[in-house]
């Protein structure tokens, strides 16, 4: 045998097995590049942890919009999105998860054990929202949900984003003159949901001994229909807005649609003090002002016949106009503009004492 063939046989086995190597660190290399590792890099190949974390929230930040997804319907009802701030996109659909700053989940259609929570895990630049306009005494307390979310989207005021059932606008140039609408009724009250246990029914009954009241809804047997409801609320010089769960800060459309179609709303629920935070003092009527039903009950009485003092009760329409807010879209449009304003980390640790509490 000569000198370069031995030399070629000696090598032979060291070649084929770097051979070998090379063809698996490329279909290693190749293999790894279709798989996504959210939460682990490997240091042989990626770069410091720290770093890549940061390379992805610059990225994110310089988004031209700031994406708000619902991973949830809200009682399984599919509602239109809209937002009128710019830079701002809202969606249910799922797979701009990954992209998505903030996730809204509706407290209602969160299971017990959590199953239907994202399985992927959260960008580092994401948000998860606790998204809910129902009163504690309506939801079940979900033992899970404590240190999971980022924020909260309710109607209370210490909620990091607060949305109230509605608001007062200042009245505009393009705005109709305020008109009184006609009124053949003194107390109107339009009411589903009874129970003797709750301090509504408990006032209602005891205040109609002293005055007529004109009822509907289903707990009266009289269900109105939609159009049936704006023409019987207009109609009446006061209406009973009384809420049928009292916490704080937890006023209802049961306010604000009389104050939208010219009706004076009788309040019960949260301090008088509390509804003068939304509407002026002289808008509205609270129950708390008068030491009992029947007292209240003079009071209407008299304002029933002095038509002048009734009509300082609309002395705010010259300046201001009532709103409903929109429900799904005007939570969904606050919780963008706040994420636009707030990038830093936020975290809400114990949502059951906060809200059950």
């Amino acid at each position: 045998m000569s000198c370069s063939a031995y030399r070629w046989t000696s090598l032979r086995p060291f070649l084929f097995g770097s051979l070998v190597v090379l063809c698996f660190i490329g279909l290693f290399i190749t293999y790894r590049s279709d798989i996504k590792y959210p939460n682990y890099c490997p240091a042989f190949l990626c770069a410091d942890k720290a770093q890549t974390q940061k390379i992805q929230t610059a990225a994110v930040d310089a988004e031209n919009e700031i994406i708000v997804l619902f991973w949830l319907w809200p009682f399984d009802i599919k509602y239109e999105l809209h937002c009128n701030i710019t830079r701002c996109h809202l969606t249910y659909d799922k797979t701009l998860y990954q992209k998505a700053h903030g996730v809204m989940f509706h407290h209602w259609e969160i299971h017990g054990n959590l199953d239907n929570f994202p399985k992927m895990p959260r960008p580092s630049f994401q948000k998860w929202l606790w998204f809910n306009m129902e009163p504690p005494s309506k939801l079940r307390q979900i033992p899970g949900v404590n240190n999971i979310f980022n924020l909260t989207c309710n109607y209370r005021r210490d909620s990091n984003i607060q949305v109230p059932y509605g608001y007062l606008l200042p009245v505009t140039s393009e705005d109709e003159s305020f008109k009184l609408p006609a009124k053949d009724k003194l107390v109107c009250w339009i009411v589903t949901n009874w129970s003797e246990q709750l301090k509504r029914v408990q006032y209602y009954n005891e205040l109609k001994k002293y005055i007529k009241i004109h009822v509907y809804g289903k707990a009266f047997g009289q269900r109105i229909s939609i159009e049936e409801y704006p023409k019987i609320l207009s109609s009446c010089k006061f209406y009973l807005s009384f809420e049928n769960s009292i916490y704080e800060d937890y006023i209802t459309e049961k306010f604000y649609k009389p104050l939208i179609m010219g009706t004076v709303p009788i309040t019960l629920g949260p301090p008088k003090q509390t509804y003068e935070e939304y509407a002026p003092a002289d808008s509205f009527i609270h129950v708390d002002d008068f030491s009992s039903p029947q007292k209240l009950a003079e009071r209407l009485l008299y304002l029933d016949q002095n038509n002048t003092e009734y009509m300082q009760f609309f002395n705010w329409r010259s300046m201001y106009k009532a709103q409903e807010s929109e429900f799904v879209s005007e939570q969904a449009c606050q919780t963008c503009k706040y994420l636009q304003d707030h990038k830093e980390y936020q975290a809400v640790n114990d949502l059951i004492s906060w809200y059950w509490g």
